[in-house]
């Protein structure tokens, strides 16, 4: 069966240094990334990019790559063919968005004040969000969602988007910082993808992702094969314990862009 999709996560996998498209991890230019596309595009793959991202974001990554559908700010919505699709459960935007939903309900404080020295606004990127509260730090994912549980907040979780370069001099102590969505407990870039699957009528045999967090590594189970990039262990060497739960992962030998490639060449020819 030939591959038909493919759901591609931007930062840390095919962006390179400063979400650059035409550089690598160590800033070096590449057109590894490009020809991934180009790739997939000469074979009648679609490629559906899923971010964290905001969706004003997302629909110019998408447009730039010709691509009309996308996942945006971690799963929460998916613009399918330019109608918007939400997957966050009984919060939906209204005379509120859901972000503004999520700070009445006072849990972003909540965590502000809980793990202070670990955990801040991923300044300046967590402005002008429809959904989801963007921080960064390093802190349990898992621990984070009992805290918001005991406190009444049981509809919502942290994701762990992976790691990020740019901290404040409050975190300066941590071993390295990492990104986290707060969002609708419903969301999920896996349910996003298996939301997509559905409606384009597509096999799990005729699909295949490839990311570099462990938000990114859950879509394993709705896909033939997820490709982690190489520099998504390098950082964490913890993330090949998390794949070796699935049966279905691969690991890159190569970062960013070309690990991309490499993910989109091995797929397309096996």
């Amino acid at each position: 069966m030939s591959m038909r999709c493919l759901y591609l996560d931007l930062d840390g996998t095919l962006l390179g240094r400063g979400a650059s498209l035409l550089h690598d991890g160590d800033g070096e230019v590449s057109i590894a990334g490009v020809r991934a596309v180009q790739a997939c595009l000469r074979a009648n793959v679609e490629v559906v990019l899923m971010s964290g991202r905001r969706r004003a974001q997302l629909a110019e990554d998408a447009r730039l790559l010709g691509q009309s559908t996308y996942i945006y700010e971690a799963g929460a919505c998916v613009v399918l063919e330019g109608e918007e699709h939400w997957l966050t459960g009984e919060l939906l935007p209204g005379e509120l968005t859901i972000a503004q939903q999520i700070e009445s309900s006072g849990a972003p404080m909540l965590l502000l004040e809980r793990y202070a020295g670990r955990l801040e606004y991923h300044e300046p990127w967590h402005t002008e969000r429809e959904v989801s509260h963007l921080f960064r730090g390093l802190v349990d994912a898992g621990e984070v969602d009992q805290v918001l549980a005991e406190h009444g907040h049981g509809d919502l979780r942290l994701v762990d988007n992976g790691v990020v370069n740019r901290r404040s001099a409050a975190l300066a102590e941590l071993d390295h910082v990492r990104g986290y969505h707060l969002v609708p407990a419903a969301a999920s870039k896996a349910n996003a993808v298996a939301f997509h699957r559905q409606a384009r009528g597509l096999a799990r045999e005729e699909t295949f992702a490839v990311g570099d967090s462990r938000e990114d590594l859950a879509c394993a189970e709705h896909v033939q094969t997820f490709w982690l990039v190489a520099n998504a262990v390098q950082r964490d060497p913890s993330m090949r314990a998390a794949a070796a739960v699935f049966d279905n992962v691969q690991i890159a030998q190569d970062g960013h862009g070309a690990g991309v490639y490499e993910a989109v060449v091995q797929t397309l020819i096996s």
